[in-house]
């Protein structure tokens, strides 16, 4: 089956990447991950803005952000908060709205997700004119650090059954760290009914519905630096059923 590209012509050092960063009580981390996406986005060249989306932080996370925008500026630095938390989906179509940016990156918050991986995200895109590249951590020298046995089978474990279920063409569906063609995001967003941690898995399935093209890197996972892992039981239950659900209408 032929698989569906988007193009844009002539558009090499125009291309301009909107990284999109929701945030619930990440008032420790976001210094340190808007420093270390400045720092490689500098190094790198790539014309960039970081847009913080939070959702209402009792912690003082937006108080912190806009600090960050006075020493960055409001160039680099975009804040688009939210009165309360309203999930994942609709933080990235908030977030889609204020970009201007041709490229969507999409990440954690927490440190997880180191920025040093982002200037292979964009060499591995434009290698394959990819309509989505996804970090892996299940091939080459992708990895997990910091969690413990019961972790990471779980995360094994979930991995194994959309492979099996689904057969989505990528090795990494529970993951969040990717770079989007904007309309492929937008489309995708749109589509997707799923909230929590299966909102990215169906990101992927429906890539795959839709013939877009995905490209992988391998990444190093490190589990958060400050504040507390969100998974929960009720995430995985709530992942069980939403895996069975997109089995039974992909």
């Amino acid at each position: 089956m032929a698989s569906r590209k988007t193009s844009h012509p002539n558009r090499i050092s125009e291309d301009k990447y909107s990284i999109l960063l929701p945030t619930y009580n990440e008032r420790e981390n976001l210094p340190l991950i808007v420093w270390l996406l400045v720092k490689y986005f500098g190094e790198s060249g790539y014309i960039y803005e970081v847009i913080i989306i939070d959702d209402g932080s009792p912690d003082g996370t937006l108080e912190v952000a806009e600090q960050l925008q006075k020493i960055y500026g409001e160039d680099k630095i975009l804040l688009r908060p939210r009165a309360k938390k309203l999930g994942l989906g609709t933080a990235y179509i908030h977030g889609i709205k204020h970009a201007t940016g041709n490229f969507i990156i999409i990440m954690d918050a927490d440190l997880s997700h180191h920025p040093k991986f982002i200037p292979e995200f964009i060499e591995k895109q434009k290698e394959g004119d990819y309509d989505l590249v996804s970090g892996t951590r299940y091939r080459g020298n992708g990895g997990v650090y910091g969690w413990d046995l019961r972790r990471k089978l779980i995360s094994r474990g979930a991995n194994f059954l959309t492979q099996v279920l689904l057969r989505p063409g990528a090795s990494d569906l529970t993951g969040s760290f990717r770079l989007y063609k904007k309309e492929v995001l937008e489309s995708l967003v749109e589509r997707c009914v799923s909230k929590g941690y299966v909102f990215q898995m169906e990101m992927i399935v429906r890539a795959r519905q839709l013939n877009y093209t995905i490209g992988e890197v391998p990444i190093s996972f490190v589990d958060r630096v400050y504040g507390e892992s969100k998974l929960g039981g009720n995430e995985i239950v709530s992942f069980v059923k939403g895996l069975i659900t997109l089995f039974a209408t992909t």
